[in-house]
């Protein structure tokens, strides 16, 4: 599921990666989550336009004219024509709204993987309730937490 971060911010195998990179990653993370719920939305919001257009036309003598978008050119078509290409479009749509959304659910599990790998915190956010260390160093403590804005 999760693949092995290529480009600048990963480090090589094996290796810790700094604070700076941490906090790199986690933000394209969530960058890319963003932009994931955002097609979703736009897709949402195409799926209800062609929903109203579909109830529309099937109200509509069939034999009527009708125009169409198809590449940036204004087509003219009739109505039963254009319902079948529509109804279709509409199950495309429903499709794909449906595998983005698994894909949100994928990058958001991955987030929260690499949030709590990392111990990252948000501000504003409290710092979880640890429990009580041990020694003058705070025990088997790891490395400290990254604070992201």
């Amino acid at each position: 599921m999760a693949e092995p971060v290529k480009g600048r911010g990963a480090a090589p195998a094996g290796k810790a990666l700094s604070a700076e990179q941490v906090v790199s990653r986690f933000n394209r993370l969530r960058q890319d989550q963003r932009g994931l719920a955002s097609k979703a939305a736009e897709l949402e919001l195409e799926l209800n336009e062609h929903s109203l257009v579909i109830e529309t036309l099937r109200e509509v003598d069939p034999t009527r004219k009708c125009f169409r978008m198809v590449g940036g050119v204004l087509v003219e078509r009739t109505v039963k024509e254009v319902l079948p290409a529509l109804e279709s479009n509409r199950e495309q749509i429903s499709k794909l709204i449906e595998a983005l959304a698994q894909q949100l659910q994928a990058k958001g599990r991955e987030l929260s993987e690499f949030r709590e790998r990392h111990n990252i915190r948000l501000l504003g956010e409290e710092e979880p309730k640890a429990p009580a260390r041990e020694g003058p160093e705070g025990g088997k403590g790891g490395p400290g937490g990254v604070l992201v804005s």
